[in-house]
């Protein structure tokens, strides 16, 4: 399924796996501080020599990583604060009492949904019965062209295998949206980790084999069957990965649009019956789809060529478990939590049932949970409040843009129509999305969980062929997080992060524009970074540059790309600059328009703000406002995963990368030319 285009997010996706023992109540979390403060500062490290350990490593020593996380930082601190609230809501509305009768439709259905999940006892008393009948249909399958109609069930369902099919927003007529086609169908976090050749890659994959292996022995089948059911995974998926774009490549549009036919699409993959699939799937036209990748789908022939049906029956069911995990006994749920968090990403133990039952609730039916969420933590003044911070940060873009020495006037006005363009969304949607259609029961975690991506995939593909609906969010209220859409032009900012450390209307303009500011200026310049300078002001893929003008940009762009491709992830992994390229160049950005506009507003209104607090200036509590908000502790595994597949630097090079950039901060810390947060050649795009 595909969801609007998100050019970027401040941070990635939070993600957990497997789910962990019952729990009734949420514990109060323990907090750290979360607002800056001067006894935070390690005195013993040199800000010029590497003001993260200055800046963070005290937090880091306070602030271990938890037993069932494998990162840990203001994020999460933020995020699991946020999963308390919304537990105390949906334990009030889950509970069994003669006030049930008095709750609203949205407040009952979210309750029952959470109370389903966490009912165990009777999840464990179904055992894997919920998925008999659909294992009975995928043993029925008589022929290679009868995949068709079972990939259709399981797609509906929400289950990932063999490719992805729903709509999107055309991204030349960004107007309307069209049916989109893409790679999908892989178990591995990244095509690489079926190719990368190092030892670590190795292991992994020796592990993943085991892991599929233990799973199928859970099902039922003797160890032989079930080592030979993991090896016809493997070489599924492998397949697979082989047609699929590494992470760099689908950074570009341009390698991403393939407008065609759905007829199109059927003659790349003759071997599987796509005319069956685009005319019984849901889809209301197909006449015009982007085929994301065409080379997946002359790759995924191959696949089913050489592919036994016994074995895609075994994938089916594979991809099917998997999908269902959360809402199986708890034998599936520590099986796949030993892979996927403790030997993938680190973690030492399974989050708790509530937690996970939570984002259960929040992925599926987030808008009806977000509303009580708005109505519980997020102050009426909180939008009226960001849109003045907004507006300042613009400014402060607009000047930045139209002081930039190496733009020529012809792309700048362009640039400034762009940026004057971009839409802002605060807070919440204007309208919260109906989940009437999805039947919740109290009984059934497991057919919840299905009902409701069956309505959320149909939701996508009604889509195909109307105007695209410019008020729809990509993130729910209570997410810790923001985005920019270059293709719908807009920022947007979840009630969520709206709080302290990033906000906090307790602290000094200082403090808040390194926060917040640099945040809200992190999306903005996303609208120019290698992905988002691509698409026009309307938000059509459209390369409105000068030739110049892409040749300054490349440019510069390659010096932000080479700078972060020296920082070590872990000590035998080096970050990819190109794939983080967005995101850094973002980060560096965000800071420079969150400076002017910080200074803007010192320069109408001396006073106080202007002064010194606990002995540092405005310009260093700026910078130290902005490295408060990544101080992190990470797993070696999860940076090593993170390193491969996420677009955003670790919080240490997000904070020294970014600074040394900025001749401002050397001058705030007295430093001297030469020493590592000065380097002699500094890189600057926007």
């Amino acid at each position: 399924m595909f969801f609007p285009r998100f050019s970027c997010c401040i941070i990635a996706l939070l993600l957990a796996f497997g789910i962990g023992q019952a729990q009734t109540a949420a514990p109060a979390p323990s907090t750290p501080r979360l607002r800056f403060s001067a006894d935070m500062i390690d005195a013993g490290a040199d800000p010029c020599n590497d003001f993260y350990a200055y800046a963070c490593s005290k937090w880091q020593a306070r602030n271990p990583i938890p037993a069932d996380q494998s990162s840990w930082g203001t994020f999460n601190v933020l995020h699991e604060n946020t999963r308390v609230v919304l537990h105390d809501i949906l334990e009030k509305y889950s509970a069994t009492s003669a006030k049930r009768g008095s709750l609203s439709p949205v407040e009952k259905q979210i309750g029952d949904y959470y109370g389903a999940c966490m009912n165990e006892p009777r999840i464990e008393k179904l055992g894997i019965k919920p998925l008999q009948p659909e294992f009975k249909r995928i043993a029925a399958l008589k022929s290679k062209p009868a995949l068709a109609a079972e990939v259709i069930r399981l797609h509906r369902m929400g289950v990932n295998v063999m490719f992805r099919f729903g709509s999107g927003q055309d991204f030349k007529d960004s107007t309307q949206q069209i049916a989109r086609a893409g790679s999908g169908g892989l178990g591995l976090p990244d095509r690489d980790y079926y190719f990368k050749e190092d030892e670590k890659s190795k292991l992994i994959r020796e592990q993943y084999v085991a892991h599929v292996t233990n799973v199928f022995g859970l099902l039922g089948q003797k160890p032989d069957q079930a080592a030979a059911s993991a090896k016809a995974i493997m070489a599924i998926e492998t397949g697979l990965a082989k047609g699929t774009l590494d992470r760099v490549s689908r950074r570009d549009p341009n390698k991403t649009y393939h407008p065609m036919a759905g007829t199109d699409l059927a003659k790349l993959t003759p071997a599987f019956a796509f005319d069956r699939y685009l005319t019984q799937i849901g889809a209301p036209n197909t006449d015009k789809m982007n085929v994301s990748e065409p080379e997946f789908f002359k790759n995924l022939n191959s696949v089913l060529d050489a592919t036994s049906l016994d074995d895609w029956k075994t994938y089916l069911r594979w991809h099917l478990v998997v999908s269902a995990n959360n809402y199986l006994p708890k034998r599936f749920q520590d099986e796949n939590f030993d892979f996927f968090g403790k030997k993938l990403r680190g973690a030492k133990e399974q989050q708790a049932r509530w937690k996970r039952c939570v984002d259960g609730v929040d992925g599926d039916l987030g808008e009806a949970l977000g509303q009580k969420y708005v109505e519980a933590a997020f102050g009426a003044d909180g939008k009226e409040r960001m849109l003045k911070l907004v507006h300042a940060l613009e400014v402060a873009l607009n000047q930045d843009i139209q002081s930039l020495p190496w733009m020529t006037d012809v792309t700048k006005k362009r640039a400034l129509e762009k940026l004057a363009a971009i839409d802002n969304k605060i807070g919440y949607p204007d309208q919260y999305r109906d989940y009437s259609k999805i039947v919740v029961a109290r009984n059934d975690a497991f057919g919840n969980n299905f009902r409701a991506n069956e309505v959320e995939f149909q939701r996508q593909l009604s889509k195909i062929g109307q105007p695209v609906d410019k008020r729809e969010w990509g993130m729910t209220p209570p997410t810790v997080n923001a985005y920019y859409s270059s293709s719908l032009n807009n920022i947007n900012f979840p009630a969520g992060i709206l709080q302290p450390p990033f906000f906090d209307k307790g602290a000094d303009d200082a403090l808040n524009f390194g926060g917040i500011g640099v945040v809200i200026g992190h999306e903005l310049t996303h609208g120019f970074d290698d992905q988002g300078r691509k698409f026009d002001a309307k938000g059509n893929l459209n390369d409105w540059w000068t030739a110049d003008d892409n040749r300054e940009f490349e440019k510069r762009a390659a010096c932000v790309a080479d700078q972060y491709s020296s920082y070590p992830a872990t000590p035998d992994v080096k970050l990819n600059g190109r794939l983080t390229l967005g995101e850094n160049a973002a980060d560096n950005g965000g800071m420079r328009v969150a400076y002017m506009a910080l200074h803007s507003l010192l320069a109408e209104n001396p006073g106080k703000d202007s002064e010194a607090i606990d002995g540092l200036t405005p310009d260093q509590r700026f910078f130290l406002g902005f490295a408060n908000i990544w101080c992190q502790n990470i797993t070696e595994q999860t940076a090593r995963l993170y390193a491969q597949t996420d677009p955003h630097s670790p919080g240490r090079w997000r904070v020294n990368g970014t600074v040394s950039n900025f001749p401002e901060f050397g001058q705030a810390f007295h430093c001297k030319p030469g020493s590592a947060m000065v380097p002699a050649n500094a890189c600057r795009v926007w």
